[in-house]
């Protein structure tokens, strides 16, 4: 059982644990009626080392399950060669960081086994730090998943960036991801180098091996190796799962000896409306310009447990007039979308059945505006 399906088990047993404080006949009814648990999803990581640069790359002939019309690559493991201390308990905490669009969220949420951070192929869809936390038999890696680091242009990517470098002096491990499709930049070389007075260890992540051949790979962790002395080097795949469970040695290796610093049954910290937002932001960001994903916030403003039922109440924001009638669409139709999108992962994370209300509300220019901002949680 990998570590992530170990989360999964544990998340639903706390959901069996609150419907039946909820509802103390449902577990009785479930069972006279042959109700059955639907078996956690079975993750397919792959396993390799994390010394740099010294992975095999000849692939094995086959390919993963495609995402886009982009042709997918699967990429030969070498053997298993982190050294596990399975004598001593470390506990820590790590995060990802780079450039927007890097794989970062994609990576958090298949290391921790549930979401619990939002994905696009928008850059900038990360505007929270959000902490996810793997439960070992003899560790307890925090991941805390933060934006990309850019060049800001507005208030918003001003506190965003100040949110990033402040969670850089926090934790034990950091995590540079460079994706592997693209060529290393002025951008990774900028983050590279502010690493130089920080305190934790720095490894680097090329993310999105499936999206490259062989040839390219070697390439790119060539020149990733040339942009500073990481402790380790690892390629991996979020989507296939290729050498994910390696990287939660690697950064397990380096965390502290310390005893837990969770509850066992604790994986994220956030509160329920901050991920539930997130979601219904997420489902916006599905199919929209490229400019507006930017301008989209989303504030739930209440929720309300009635019987088997949690109703949600959530307004989407945006700045102009013409941004709300593209998130609303033709008589609604994609509001309609959105919000059944959402519910479905909504329902997912909390384990019961959910009503959403959304509107879409206008907050002219929020993110320069400070007051906004604040309404907003930023």
């Amino acid at each position: 059982m990998t570590a992530g399906e170990r989360n999964e088990l544990r998340r639903q047993e706390r959901r069996a644990a609150r419907r039946e404080q909820s509802d103390p006949g449902a577990a009785k009814r479930g069972a006279a009626e042959g109700v059955t648990k639907r078996p956690a999803p079975k993750q397919t990581a792959t396993s390799a080392p994390a010394a740099p640069v010294s992975q095999d790359p000849r692939p094995s002939g086959i390919t993963a399950p495609a995402r886009t019309e982009r042709k997918k690559h699967r990429h030969k493991a070498a053997s298993r060669s982190v050294e596990v201390d399975t004598t001593t308990y470390r506990a820590g905490f790590a995060c990802f960081v780079g450039r927007p669009n890097a794989g970062k969220s994609t990576l958090t949420n298949a290391i921790i086994g549930q979401k619990i951070a939002i994905t696009s192929n928008k850059p900038q869809t990360t505007r929270h730090v959000i902490r996810g936390i793997l439960h070992q038999e003899n560790s307890q890696l925090v991941l805390v998943d933060t934006p990309g680091l850019h060049r800001p242009r507005t208030l918003l990517g001003e506190r965003l960036n100040d949110l990033v470098r402040e969670t850089w002096s926090e934790v034990d491990v950091i995590g540079i991801c460079f994706p592997a499709d693209e060529p290393v930049g002025a951008g990774d070389r900028f983050i590279s180098a502010e690493m130089a007075e920080l305190k934790a260890t720095v490894i680097a992540v090329v993310t999105k091996v499936d999206l490259v051949d062989p040839a390219t790979l070697t390439k790119r962790l060539l020149d990733v190796s040339k942009l500073y002395d990481f402790a380790d080097i690892v390629p991996v795949s979020a989507v296939s799962g290729h050498q994910v469970e390696t990287l939660v040695d690697v950064l397990v290796k380096h965390l502290p000896e310390s005893p837990p610093l969770y509850p066992d049954d604790v994986l994220t910290e956030e509160p329920e409306q901050v991920l539930i937002g997130e979601l219904i932001r997420e489902a916006a960001l599905e199919g929209v310009r490229d400019e507006l994903p930017h301008s989209i916030a989303v504030l739930v403003e209440e929720m309300l447990v009635e019987g088997r039922t949690t109703k949600i109440y959530a307004n989407l924001f945006v700045e102009r007039d013409s941004q709300k009638s593209i998130v609303i669409g033709t008589k609604g139709a994609r509001l309609k979308d959105v919000g059944t999108r959402a519910r479905a992962e909504i329902e997912q994370l909390l384990g019961r059945k959910i009503y959403l209300d959304l509107h879409v509300r206008i907050a002219k220019e929020w993110q320069r505006d400070p007051k906004q901002l604040r309404k907003l949680g930023f």
